[in-house]
């Protein structure tokens, strides 16, 4: 029936659900980034392959498990993305980080056996040590109460654990089977410089931030701090149908509805009303009135009664927006202001709920909102206490925090700018503003520090491991820089380039959160692990790793960086009192 003259469109949640963008191209150009910064990275074919394949393998691993959650709990629509885009970034950096340090025992003369028990011991501890931080951060989504977001980050942690799992497991059969073999059809142009070598780039560039070490703390932090501002005006809810591309039929039914009868058409509020008795009509009458009396309402329908006459619903159409803060402020003032007012004069004891999509949404919105602070509070005490633990250290786990603070705070800053204020929107092909989504903080931030825990445990593990050996802790941070920022790097690429994929999709929620996770972690392995952790440890010295003797018996023995023999190293490892009298 469709006519130049006649326009028809279907709209509505079930119509937008079925619009929903499952994994496709996006997961293959990410991908095919992720193969080519492997092969800068190694310069060799095999090397390349091997975290590629096991990723795969733990992505597929994730998606049979979630699809049979998905038979017992509702699974959002957004799960598959979410859980594609963290399968194929986190699986590979976890294989990144093994394979890396398997190479590294053979180029310095290890025997296969003792590269691998070198790679799993250090490499593969400081993976699971980062999974078991992301996978806790995601299951406490549940502390919310809200089941939406808790099944969404239950399917993350599902294919984080299972790439954890493919690494520790998967991974190091590969390797013994494919041993001396892994630096096969090596491009000789590509091949890295030896580990620690006081002529490559990262040691120079860490003995330059190190001399610097005031000037660059300042700088970093600064920056970090001034990416934060647009945090501080942050407006959380929730994106509808307008925010849709306008190639989807959900978003012309809604700018069609929104013309013809106002913005608020789209997200009416339903009034219940309840009572043990039936109702009496001149009430119902009299709670019509005091709604519609509201600045912001533009009409309220006449009341539907059941067939018992003890329950009505009234149809209340806002003046404004559904995701407009003046939509919001409505939702309150009836509950707060006019419901309670009126609800006295009415007679018997009739129950009166303000209560529809949109009210539900704003409802969730505000759960979230009182659920961040102590959630936030969990997850970055729960890994002070295990970075603690693994580094017999106290100035270590709070740098860390507070750093993954600062950059977490300068992402969700970079959100609002983009997707609230609407700067830049129209380059991520985004024509409409809207609030940033209620559960993307806390779902990121969950994700996030478990993903920066990776990149600081790998890190220091290098550094301490060093600091272990010669007791020197000015050096030992440009060793460990010099030895991990290379792989840092390629991890951090690779992630960057899979979360930037997303951006290629249609659904505004899933380009929020791959801009955001891609900016995260570019700042995390740039600015905060190559710049601003050398410049902090620099300035602390050795009470980078003091550590006061009765926390250190209270506390369980965690060991993510055991020392190695020299003949992986090339460096003996120092008498443990000796240690222990400088830690001391």
């Amino acid at each position: 029936v469709r006519s130049p003259g006649l326009a028809i469109e279907a709209g509505g949640e079930a119509i937008a659900g079925f619009e929903e963008e499952g994994p496709g191209e996006s997961e293959l150009f990410g991908l095919a980034a992720a193969a080519l910064v492997l092969l800068v990275a190694f310069g060799a074919i095999i090397a390349m392959g091997l975290p590629l394949v096991t990723a795969l393998l733990g992505l597929a691993m994730g998606f049979f498990l979630i699809r049979f959650c998905a038979l017992a709990l509702d699974i959002s629509t957004f799960a598959p993305s979410f859980a594609a885009m963290l399968g194929i970034g986190v699986g590979i950096d976890y294989a990144l980080f093994v394979v890396t340090r398997f190479r590294e025992g053979l180029a310095a003369g290890g025997s296969m056996e003792q590269s691998l028990t070198t790679a799993i011991s250090t490499a593969g501890r400081a993976v699971l040590f980062a999974g078991v931080v992301v996978v806790a951060s995601l299951l406490g989504l549940y502390a919310i109460g809200i089941s939406l977001v808790a099944n969404l980050g239950l399917s993350a942690a599902i294919v984080v654990g299972t790439a954890m799992i493919v690494s520790i497991t998967v991974l190091p059969a590969l390797l013994a089977v494919i041993g001396y073999n892994i630096d096969r059809w090596a491009l000789p142009f590509l091949r890295p410089s030896a580990v620690g070598d006081p002529r490559g780039f990262w040691y120079r560039f860490s003995l330059l931030v190190q001399r610097r070490a005031t000037l660059f703390l300042v700088l970093g932090t600064g920056l970090l701090l001034l990416l934060s501002v647009p945090l501080l005006d942050v407006e959380l809810g929730n994106s509808d149908d307008g925010n849709n591309p306008e190639r989807f039929a959900s978003r012309r039914a809604y700018d069609m509805l929104a013309d013809a009868f106002g913005a608020g058409f789209n997200g009416p509020f339903v009034i219940v009303v309840n009572d043990a008795t039936p109702l009496e009509p001149t009430a119902l009458v009299r709670l019509r009135k005091a709604v519609s009396l509201d600045p912001n309402v533009d009409s309220v329908s006449n009341p539907g009664l059941s067939i018992s006459g003890e329950t009505a619903v009234f149809t209340v159409i806002p003046g404004t927006a559904p995701q407009d803060e003046a939509t919001r402020n409505l939702v309150r003032r009836l509950r707060a202001e006019t419901v309670p007012g009126i609800q006295g004069r009415l007679q018997g004891t009739p129950e009166v709920f303000v209560a529809g999509a949109t009210a539900a949404f704003i409802d969730v919105t505000e759960q979230v909102e009182s659920r961040l602070a102590p959630f936030f509070v969990a997850v970055v005490g729960f890994a002070l206490v295990l970075l603690t633990a693994a580094f017999r250290s106290v100035a270590v786990p709070i740098k860390a925090a507070l750093m993954n603070l600062m950059a977490i705070s300068a992402t969700l800053g970079v959100l609002v700018a983009i997707f609230q204020w609407g700067w830049g929107m129209n380059l991520l092909g985004i024509d409409r503003s809207g609030p940033i989504e209620s559960f993307l903080p806390m779902f990121m931030f969950a994700i996030l520090f478990g993903l920066s825990m990776d990149y600081e445990v790998f890190l220091l593990s290098r550094i301490r491991e060093r600091y272990l050996q010669t007791g020197d802790p000015s050096g030992s941070v440009a060793y460990g820089i010099s030895a991990s920022a290379r792989v840092i790097t390629a991890a951090a690429a690779i992630l960057v380039t899979v979360f930037l994929s997303f951006i290629l999709g249609d659904s505004r929620v899933i380009k929020e959160f791959g801009l955001g996770m891609a900016f995260a972690i570019f700042i995390d392995a740039t600015l905060v692990r190559l710049v601003l952790v050398p410049a902090a440890m620099e300035l602390m010295g050795r009470w980078t790793w003091w550590m006061p003797a009765w926390l250190d018996r209270l506390l369980p023995g965690i060991s993510i960086d055991t020392p190695v023999v020299g003949s992986t190293l090339g460096v003996e490892s120092a008498p443990e009192p000796t240690v222990r009298s400088c830690q001391r």
